[in-house]
């Protein structure tokens, strides 16, 4: 599994970089076969907005944003969205997996 971290426009700090990699990596855990997660951080107008995107098998991309006003509060935000979304999806692929 391939994470991507992207500043836009800013700067981003180590230590928020490192808290992505490793929220990313918790989310890898819940999702079916993962394959790419880009983290995209980017400063418009003095806020702070994060957008996540994970890649899944047969070309489904889920997605989630949040703004806020600094990066850490923005990842947490994102993260909270990406979540539910994940599940939906993981509890798709049990489905068709058990569904001989």
């Amino acid at each position: 599994m391939q994470i991507t971290i992207t500043a836009r426009h800013c700067e981003v700090a180590d230590d928020v970089r490192e808290r992505a990699s490793e929220m990313a990596a918790r989310l890898m855990k819940i999702a079916h076969r993962p394959q790419t997660m880009e983290i995209v951080f980017d400063d418009e107008h003095a806020r702070k907005h994060v957008e996540l995107r994970l890649s899944l098998p047969r070309g489904q991309v889920l997605v989630a944003s949040a703004g806020a006003e600094d990066f850490r509060t923005a990842l947490d935000r994102a993260v909270e969205k990406l979540r539910p979304q994940l599940e939906r999806s993981s509890a798709r692929s049990e489905r068709r997996q058990h569904t001989g």
